[in-house]
Order: C-alpha cells, then sequence, then structure tokens
C-alpha cells in the first residue's frame, strides 16, 4: 500500500444493493468526518480505492440509519467494478481534473473537436471518469447535427480504438445495419440465417435498444445467449458462418454502449453519433461490406427521402475514409413490420418466418429477403433482383431455418419465447379503412407496458395501412408483465386516439 492511503483512515464498503444501472455511485453518512476533512458534498465526484482497484464515482449523501458511521456504501455496479467484500477497506479523495470536459465545454459553444480531443473524451468515457450528466452533456453538445463529417469520422475512429477489434483472417467478413424508428422491423436474425446458409459469413453483433421497445440482442435474448465472449463468439462464427451476440458482452466500441444508455433516457440519437456507433460496431467487428437499412416515412427516424439521401452521402463519406465497404438502402417506413413490437413478439414473429408457418407475417420476410438479396448481390455481382430471389429460395427450402437452429444451439440453446400474463385489447369501433399508423406513438406504448426491460412486453399489431376493419374487430393487443404497467400504456393509448387512424367507409 503506498503512503498516501497509509496516512489515510479508511472506511468499511457495505453493499446496499442499489441499481443506478451504469451509473456508479457510493454513499457516505452525511456527518462522515471524511466528507468534512476533503470537503466533499452531494453529487461529489471522489476517486474512490482499495489495495487492488480505484475507479471515480459521484457521492450522494445519506441522513438515516443506512449506513454505521465509518461505513461507506455502493451501487451495484461499483460494487461490482470494484470487486468488493463487505468489510473491505476503502479510501476516498479527490480525483485529478478532467481535462476532456473542457473540450465538451468548448463544443457546447459551437467549437470543432480534433481527432486527439474526440480520443481523450472517449477514453475517459470508458475508463468510467465522466458521471452521467457529462456523457448528457456530451450527446447534447453532438446533437443536432453539430458534428461535420471530418469530426464524425475521427469520432468514429476513436470509439474503435476504445475497445476490442476482431480480425477473421478472411477477404470477405459481410454486416448490416438499420438505422431504426421502426417498430417490430426484426430481418436481422432472418437476414444472418439467409447469409450464413448462403455460405457468407457474418459474426452480427447487436445493440440493446436505444429508444426504441427492442433492439436485435434483446429480442435474440428470449432465444438464445446472446452474452457471448470474444472467445465464444469466434467459436460460434467459425462453425457455423454467423452468429447474433450482444456487442457488449464483447466490448467492441465499449463507449457506444455507454452513450447509448444515456441516449435512450434523454430519447436522442443524433445523425452524427448514430454514423460513429454504427461504424466503429461494424469495422470493431471485423465487417468489410455492410448493408444500411435506412426506413423512410412520416412518424419514422427518418422522415424524408431528402433526409435519407443526406444520411446515406454521409454514411458513405465516413466509410469511404475508414476502408469500409458499404451499400445503402431505402425501405418503407409508414408503419410497423410484422405483427409484434416487442422482444419475445418479435421473436415469435422471426420463428414464424424462418418456419415458413402459413400464418407467417409478410411484409418481414420480403423485407428480410430484400436486405439479404442487397448483400448477395453486392458481393457476388448478381444481376438486380436475383439477390432477392436467392434469399426467397433460402427462405422456402428450410436451409435459413436449419441455419438459424445451429447457431442457437450452438451459443448455448434455442427456447421458446416468454408469454406476458396481462393483455389489453383495442378494438374498433366503426368501419372503415386504416388510413395511418403511428410508429413513434406505437413504440411509445409498447415500452409503457414494459419493453423491453420486460422481455414479454409490447403490442402485437392486428391491422396494416389499406385493411379494412369493421366494429369490434381488434386492431392491436397490449401485453405486459404487470398490471401496473399494462395500466400506464392504457392510458397513453387512450390519450392517443389517433395512432391507428382510420377513415369512415361502409365495410361490406
Amino acid at each position: 500500500m503506498n503512503y498516501t492511503l497509509e496516512r489515510m483512515t479508511p472506511l468499511s464498503a457495505c453493499r446496499l444493493g442499489l441499481d443506478t444501472h451504469q451509473e456508479l455511485t457510493i454513499y457516505l453518512r452525511q456527518d462522515s468526518p471524511v466528507c468534512r476533512s476533503e470537503g466533499f458534498s452531494a453529487l461529489s465526484r471522489v476517486l474512490v480505492r482499495t489495495e487492488q482497484r480505484h475507479l471515480i464515482a459521484t457521492l450522494h449523501m445519506v441522513t438515516g440509519e443506512l449506513l454505521m458511521p465509518g461505513e461507506i456504501g455502493f451501487s451495484e455496479s461499483a460494487w461490482k467494478r470494484m470487486g468488493l467484500k463487505p468489510g473491505t477497506s476503502v479510501w476516498l479523495s479527490h480525483p485529478k481534473p478532467v481535462q476532456s470536459l473542457s473540450y465538451i465545454r468548448s463544443k457546447v459553444y459551437g467549437n470543432e473537436l480534433q481527432a486527439e480531443q474526440l480520443q481523450e473524451i472517449i477514453d475517459d468515457i470508458v475508463a468510467g471518469r465522466y458521471a452521467d450528466v457529462h456523457l448528457a452533456a456530451f450527446i447534447t453538445a453532438c446533437g443536432d447535427d453539430k458534428l461535420n463529417i471530418r469530426e464524425i469520422t475521427d469520432l468514429t475512429r476513436a470509439m474503435v480504438n476504445s475497445g476490442s477489434q476482431i480480425e477473421w483472417g478472411l477477404p470477405m467478413v459481410v454486416d448490416k445495419h438499420c438505422v431504426g424508428g421502426l417498430p417490430g422491423n426484426r430481418t436481422t436474425p432472418i437476414l444472418v440465417s439467409i447469409l450464413a446458409a448462403s455460405g457468407l459469413t457474418m459474426p452480427k453483433t447487436s445493440s440493446r435498444a436505444i429508444t426504441s421497445p427492442a433492439g436485435t440482442a434483446d429480442t435474440m435474448e428470449t432465444l438464445t445467449n446472446v452474452s457471448l465472449s470474444l472467445q465464444q463468439m469466434r467459436q460460434v462464427v467459425e462453425q457455423e458462418g454467423g452468429c447474433l451476440a450482444w456487442g457488449g458482452a464483447v466490448r467492441l466500441s465499449p463507449s457506444d454502449d455507454l452513450l447509448i444508455q444515456v441516449e435512450r433516457a434523454l430519447d436522442i440519437d443524433s445523425e452524427g453519433q448514430l454514423i460513429a456507433s454504427v461504424l466503429s460496431k461494424k469495422i470493431a467487428a471485423g465487417a468489410t461490406h455492410v448493408v444500411i437499412d435506412i426506413p423512410v416515412g412520416p412518424t419514422a427516424k427518418v422522415r424524408s427521402q431528402a433526409a435519407a439521401e443526406a444520411l446515406a452521402t454521409n454514411f458513405q463519406a465516413v466509410a469511404d475514409t475508414l476502408g469500409l465497404k458499404i451499400t445503402t438502402m431505402f425501405t418503407d417506413g409508414s408503419q410497423p413490420v410484422g405483427r409484434g413490437i416487442g422482444p419475445a413478439l418479435e421473436a415469435r414473429d422471426i420463428l414464424s418466418v424462418l418456419k415458413n408457418h402459413s400464418d407467417q407475417p409478410m411484409d418481414l420476410r420480403q423485407r428480410a429477403a430484400e436486405v439479404a438479396g442487397a448483400m448477395l448481390e453486392m458481393v457476388n455481382e448478381v444481376p438486380p433482383g436475383e439477390g432477392y430471389n436467392q434469399a426467397l429460395e433460402l427462405l422456402d427450402s428450410g436451409a435459413a431455418w436449419d441455419k438459424f437452429q445451429s447457431i442457437c444451439q450452438t451459443q448455448g440453446a434455442l427456447k421458446e419465447p416468454p408469454i406476458a400474463p396481462y393483455r389489453y385489447e383495442l378494438i374498433a369501433h366503426t368501419s372503415g379503412r386504416v388510413n395511418r399508423i403511428n410508429n413513434r406513438q406505437l413504440a411509445k406504448v409498447a415500452k409503457l407496458a414494459g419493453a423491453p426491460a420486460d422481455l414479454a412486453a409490447g403490442v402485437d399489431m392486428h391491422c396494416k395501412i389499406g385493411d379494412s376493419v369493421k366494429p369490434n374487430q381488434p386492431l392491436l393487443t397490449i401485453h405486459a408483465e404487470s398490471s401496473g404497467e399494462l395500466s400506464y400504456a392504457v392510458e397513453y393509448l387512450e390519450d392517443h386516439q389517433g395512432i391507428i387512424e382510420i377513415t369512415t367507409c361502409e365495410v361490406v
């Protein structure tokens, strides 16, 4: 132990069992002598040390008897990060100033960030030197198109450098990303199955949901193990040609996962950080060829064709600079894809398509085949439309379903998605035709019902734009794991009657 620790009075570690998510938090009695001697106050950033480890955490004060004199409490995230045991000796002191915060202040005032500044910011984020409030400041300062192409490129490089990078030793490794904003658009597991069955290598790493009711990792978690180590992921890919893993478990662009948690809370997903997030994960995962799917619709994330084309141009510019081959495609973003919105409900749709069920959601099947076809045409140089036909053949023959089963079993299991015990059905009150569906408000209903944290929660759609409906016909069903969350979702639904817009007419 160094002299600085020896001359200070240690505190005794206490596990409080408080879930503060990713925020590293410690707790001291308000009358603690350490607070007086060090000048700590509530929300101070504090350097926390044991004989083996250290971290920077946010201090909260306790006024009751939760802690005994001489004790220091830890949130679950801080306790696990420090690897503590009850009673471990802990020392506190002031951390060194975080220089990179000054760069964020500069960005707030409209100044450009240089490559080394962005790298320092990302390194400090990964090292745990930023509180959530600092992450929020960085996200906000870079939002609303405040990053230029050079800054986005440098941010992407910094995010790649902050974590692990996989080298597959292959001339071609394919990947795909959808920019989101379209509930139920869970094409990725189908796509991986098609492309791996065709002989391509697709080590798919996916994020948790940011502002949506489910991400691919959330959905696949209802079917198999997605928390693969780097070595496990490599073994699955070498054996099956593809995998479906959560990127955070293998520390690919780990700063992205920390930023995503705060972006989710702020409901912000800015274009510059979106591009950096997507491409950093693809490069870190060893991809050489990537298809970017951009849904366009009035209530999707990208609302106009002009905005979609501008986003595609920026994606292409950054990818070209970084040596990544990409192709962008624009798809219909006017309404949800498939029937389910939420992890388990989307998983059910995926299985239905892969198993070629007679009642499978045909729009999900078609969209997955279109994206797979774009990749097959990109890498195999087949004529336009031929890739789509090849993708459908792999679905129809059962080859894609066989490959999906093999991937899941190799990752640890293939299980049935859970079913929520609480439900509410919205019915039509008049005859008419579905004219419009609000994607954003539907996603909000699913999130209020508990998705994605509650894997079985979400919304089941029973209609599409253009469908004719009659009185008492079900339009959607809300699924929830608790009665309280079902009530939240129903209350929001009742306050937003226009989520499904029906034009009144006589229906025969």
